[in-house]
């Protein structure tokens, strides 16, 4: 490895590029922008001024905008962070497959499910490299995940994620590239668990959002919690993932993070809706994408597709998608009949 690359200057592809440029060995890292605008406005004042405003960039960073030359003088050992949204996904790769000289080692940051197809990540880059007959091309694919907000990454505050692959070696090589200062990275073979970990949570943080919003209480958002994680549980197992996957940093950890912690966009959506304000005004102001709203019915749709009951996620989908009042959704949610708590 002689070189890290992050596709996609939005809030957290720009606060791990900061970090992957204080890297132990000293490896160049370079950072694209697919706004010329924004990747100049970088360069000149060391701030990225529409994700990250108050947060000086390293001078070590480099900031680039130029697709055609951006891999020339790369080798298939280094190392490319894809931070595109998921809906961004399959146009990234599509376009990263059009070039002959490219990073052989791809980490994507994203979480969340394809719209209307409902797959994971690492589905649709399969998809894709298939599609593309380039299966054959030595590329190997792992995610990064886990409870972070991009800026306290990016103040250089502490955090623990988790990369997940098939391939050990490009495990080691994320963390050589990543476990450094205040950030450690573990491992995990289980990619099914932890893409569904950050999809999932997302969802719940939503649903956590309202009941906060509706002043449910703290005895409320416990119990949402705790059942929403359920839910998390049984659709990882019937999607071949590992159970404890959801105990960890990507799970619960990660639910955690997105469901309580105020910087998450998720929590302001619910916290809003419980207001009755309209979604389109929610995510107008709030300016950045919301990968839970993006995701919602999605996750629901597979749910479904599997026989898997997600009752939380579902009425989130009923208030999203139908405008479903919130005070009905909640108490929909607790008329339901009584069962067992597995």
């Amino acid at each position: 490895m002689k070189h890290i690359y992050f596709l996609g200057a939005g809030a957290w592809g720009t606060a791990m590029a900061m970090h992957a440029s204080k890297n132990k060995k000293g490896l160049p890292v370079t950072l694209w922008s697919r706004s010329t605008q924004l990747a100049e406005g970088i360069r000149a004042t060391g701030f990225n001024q529409k994700y990250l405003q108050d947060i000086q960039l390293p001078a070590e960073l480099f900031i680039s905008s130029d697709w055609n030359q951006l891999f020339a003088d790369c080798v298939d050992e280094d190392l490319l962070f894809i931070a595109t949204p998921v809906s961004g996904l399959k146009e990234t790769v599509d376009q990263l497959l059009k070039l002959q000289q490219i990073p052989k080692n791809w980490v994507w940051l994203c979480k969340g499910l394809e719209p209307k197809t409902s797959l994971m990540p690492h589905q649709v880059i399969a998809r894709e490299l298939s599609l593309a007959s380039a299966n054959n091309r030595g590329i190997k694919t792992a995610v990064l995940s886990g409870p972070s907000f991009a800026s306290e990454v990016a103040k250089g505050m502490p955090c623990a994620l988790t990369v997940a692959s098939d391939s050990n070696d490009l495990i080691a090589l994320v963390q050589a590239a990543l476990h450094h200062g205040n950030m450690r990275i573990y491992g995990s073979n289980d990619i099914v668990g932890v893409e569904l970990g950050g999809a999932i949570k997302n969802v719940l943080a939503i649903a956590t959002g309202i009941g906060d919003g509706l002043g449910l209480g703290l005895n409320a958002r416990a119990a949402l919690l705790t059942r929403g994680l359920a839910e998390m549980m049984r659709l990882m197992a019937a999607m071949g993932g590992k159970s404890e996957t959801a105990m960890g940093l990507t799970g619960v950890g990660d639910l955690i993070l997105t469901a309580t912690g105020d910087l998450s966009r998720n929590r302001r959506v619910g916290l809003q809706l419980a207001t009755g304000k309209k979604l389109p005004e929610i995510l107008k102001d709030l300016g950045h994408v919301a990968e839970g709203v993006l995701c919602a019915q999605a996750v629901s749709d597979l749910a479904k597709s599997k026989g898997i009951e997600m009752p939380i996620t579902h009425m989130v989908c009923e208030v999203l998608f139908k405008e479903l009042d919130t005070a009905t959704a909640v108490k929909l949610l607790m008329g339901r009949d009584a069962k067992s708590e597995a």
